[in-house]
């Protein structure tokens, strides 16, 4: 079992880089963000890695007892959102990244660029 929000983040941006996500960044929102503490925001060449990422971060997760509390976005893949709580994982086709942008919507947020 995950016993803080900022390793379940870490494990989290690792599922992710397994299943070669680029651009992972971690960002802290505790004080800034009502609804959670952690967002883990990625990218991904096509729908199809989307999907694998996102089942990759799912079985992970689920391995060590934590399971997902909603998923959006899964049959269409261009944005997945997995929430965990404290934790929330937004997995992007890169285009789909770019224009939501959410880096700069939450730019007051300290961000970690995840270095696997």
């Amino acid at each position: 079992m995950i016993d803080n929000d900022s390793k379940l983040a870490e494990l989290m941006a690792k599922a992710a880089s397994d299943k070669k996500a680029h651009d992972i960044i971690i960002m802290d929102l505790a004080g800034i963000s009502p609804v959670t503490d952690y967002f883990i925001i990625c990218s991904a060449n096509s729908t199809i890695q989307v999907q694998a990422i996102a089942d990759n971060v799912e079985e992970q997760l689920a391995a060590q007892g934590v399971k997902v509390l909603h998923r959006e976005g899964y049959r269409e893949a261009r944005w997945v959102l997995l929430d965990y709580g404290n934790c929330v994982a937004h997995i992007f086709v890169e285009e789909d990244r770019q224009f939501y942008n959410l880096e700069r919507l939450w730019g007051d947020a300290k961000q970690v660029s995840y270095q696997g």
